[in-house]
């Protein structure tokens, strides 16, 4: 399915609907009652059954985070535990639950919704980030007393963020128990399984390099820290490493499991379902053991019988895979060396996001001729358009699904950075103002980001001012020659430096890494204010994305994928520069070319030239004229 949409929630609105045309009104607000009232009981019954457990277990508070055991960005429905007992259904929050207590915390994106769920269940909200709205330690030191024990689970709380939480709690008193149980297989009913499906075999005809290579590599990698095995616990690692994919997570071709990699062998831990006959034979020819997915617990008790030397473990762990490893083995906290390999693209990775950008181009072409016409027309939706644009990625070659939820906002609503429409919430589009559209797709060879704002007819003065000084800003960016030895953070200022003379700024990062038919969200690089150490080196890839929001008014960003590569060498030492690799035009109707240098000119016509190119071998004449008109030279 495109979206996750509950079957309860499908029978409830086509029950409403029906109601509704039967004009039966009052029955309809006894039936919306009735079953907002059974959802609110329900939700005060898990509690009271949560703190049943805590009772037990002499708990005084039991945080619940929206993680996983593997620190992902999407979470599988079995460890959607926070959703399951609070009933708020937004993607980022913490449930706090003490005794006789309840709050969640969560950012602005979900204020709204937040009360909206929240309401009656004896949940409070606690709008995260405002001046006036305390931590989670703060609160649970305000409402406990001194000793008392708040639990979280080690298996969803990553070491770093338990060791912050420990630290917090001892300055109010508190004290931190960590728990390697899971509380809610307990309490939680018709729990969802782990999922159950096959993985499959991503072949070095794409990857460029074999699993054996890999781990070769990682092994030279953990030995300089001095250690002679390693835990990964990050799924796209573990899926990089192998040359596996899957689909256990939303958007993201993963597979929930670990791989522990050491002198003495490797081992993969995970559902044994889900290995076919021939990833099995593949995995054994490269000489990988597969274990059940708990079985790592049990050979952490007996890694100093199994194995020499020093354990590698990254701070991003989850904190019961610390806890053991700490005392069963001699552990050093080190950062995955895979996070690194994996951010730089070999060649034939290049080569694949490079086709794969082409594919997603035609998509895109095809959809902006296709929503110029339809807009007039006054059927479209912020809705409806994502289900267009998904039409046109199905018909492109080796496309396997949306990359990320798309957004799609219009007017005031791309103000919201994070806005995700519903066909509830979705805007009617008119042949007006500007819409935002950021969407991405996964192909077998590449994973594609890609953001347009795009005048669906006549614009404000300010409208068009802002969208320039955004493309000012991606510009100047993607045009950028830099050193070795430079940083994100060193770049950053410039996608920014028009919109702050101007006195406006984006609190978002200006970039991030891709993987490679995986996570669209990569790191450990990135572009924005707060510093990254982490440098920029050929093969890396980044999106420039700045962008413009304004309150109740409009948003605006553009978005590219770029490729870091050599731009020359001189006698002040090397020098890098970027390729970009998204393929679409830019709208030209948004921009005050009076604004742009002439530089920023000749760069938006050379890209614009590229984009033509690049495209119009696989695109019908009638398309061809359109994508020549809508990237013909801008001019002042």
């Amino acid at each position: 399915m495109r979206r996750k949409i509950t079957y309860t929630f499908f029978i409830y609105k086509t029950f409403l609907c029906f109601l509704l045309k039967m004009n039966e009104k009052s029955y309809l607000c006894w039936l919306v009652n009735r079953l907002i009232m059974a959802t609110i009981s329900e939700i005060r019954n898990r509690l009271s059954a949560l703190r049943e457990q805590m009772q037990l277990r002499k708990l005084s508070a039991f945080i619940v985070p929206s993680t996983d055991p593997h620190s992902g960005e999407y979470v599988p429905e079995h460890w959607e535990s926070r959703k399951w007992i609070s009933g708020f259904t937004g993607s980022a929050g913490t449930a706090v639950i003490t005794l006789e207590d309840a709050g969640l915390w969560t950012d602005s994106r979900y204020f709204i919704q937040a009360e909206e769920q929240l309401e009656g269940t004896g949940i409070r909200l606690f709008k995260d980030r405002l001046p006036e709205t305390p931590s989670i330690t703060e609160w649970l030191g305000s409402v406990l007393k001194e000793g008392d024990k708040v639990g979280i689970d080690g298996w969803v709380n990553s070491h770093q963020e338990a060791l912050g939480i420990r630290n917090e709690l001892k300055q109010n008193g508190l004290q931190l128990e960590t728990m390697t149980e899971d509380i809610f297989d307990t309490i939680w009913q018709d729990r969802p399984s782990m999922p159950q499906t096959p993985i499959f075999i991503f072949g070095e005809d794409r990857t460029g390099a074999s699993c054996t290579e890999k781990i070769n590599r990682i092994r030279e990698a953990i030995s300089a820290n001095g250690a002679s095995a390693i835990i990964l616990s990050a799924l796209d690692e573990i899926a990089w490493t192998l040359n596996l994919r899957g689909n256990d997570v939303h958007c993201n071709p993963v597979f929930i499991s670990y791989l522990l990699i050491s002198e003495e062998g490797y081992t993969l831990y995970i559902l044994k379902e889900k290995i076919t006959d021939e990833v099995r034979s593949y995995l054994k020819e490269h000489q990988v053991e597969v274990k059940a997915y708990p079985a790592l617990a049990e050979d952490l008790r007996a890694f100093k019988e199994k194995h020499q030397g020093v354990l590698q473990i990254s701070p991003l762990a989850n904190e019961a895979l610390y806890d053991l490893s700490s005392q069963y083995a001699d552990t050093i906290i080190a950062p995955s060396p895979v996070a690194l390999m994996k951010a730089v693209k070999n060649e034939t990775e290049q080569a694949g996001f490079r086709k794969a950008m082409e594919r997603d181009g035609v998509a895109m072409v095809k959809f902006l001729r296709w929503l110029k016409e339809a807009v007039p027309a006054g059927q479209e939706t912020e809705w409806s358009i994502d289900e267009k644009l998904y039409e046109f990625r199905v018909e492109q070659a080796d496309f396997k699904g949306i990359s990320f939820d798309t957004i799609a906002g219009y007017k005031e609503h791309a103000a919201i950075v994070h806005y995700e429409a519903t066909p509830e919430t979705a805007l009617p589009l008119k042949p007006e103002g500007l819409l935002l559209l950021d969407s991405g797709a996964q192909y077998l060879d590449g994973t594609t980001d890609i953001t347009r704002t795009i005048a669906l007819g006549p614009l404000t003065e300010e409208e068009k001012t802002d969208f320039t000084l955004v493309l000012k800003g991606h510009l100047q960016l993607q045009a950028a020659h830099f050193p070795a030895g430079t940083c994100g953070t060193q770049l950053d200022v410039l996608a920014r430096i028009a919109m702050w003379r101007t006195g406006i700024n984006y609190l978002h990062g200006t970039g991030h890494g891709i993987g490679h038919f995986l996570c669209v969200h990569e790191g450990p690089h990135q572009v924005r204010m707060n510093h990254m150490p982490t440098l920029l080196v050929p093969g890396m890839l980044l999106t420039d994305e700045p962008g413009i929001y304004k309150a109740g008014r409009h948003g605006i960003r553009i978005e590219n994928t770029l490729l870091i590569v050599p731009a020359q060498e001189t006698e002040f030492g090397t020098f890098y520069k970027f390729e970009p690799l998204t393929l679409c035009p830019i709208d030209k109707e948004a921009i005050v070319v009076e604004m742009l240098t002439d530089e920023e000119l000749a760069w938006f016509n050379e890209y614009h030239q590229f984009v033509f190119d690049r495209l119009c071998p696989y695109l019908n004449e009638e398309e061809q004229a359109w994508l020549k008109e809508a990237t013909s030279p801008l001019k002042r």
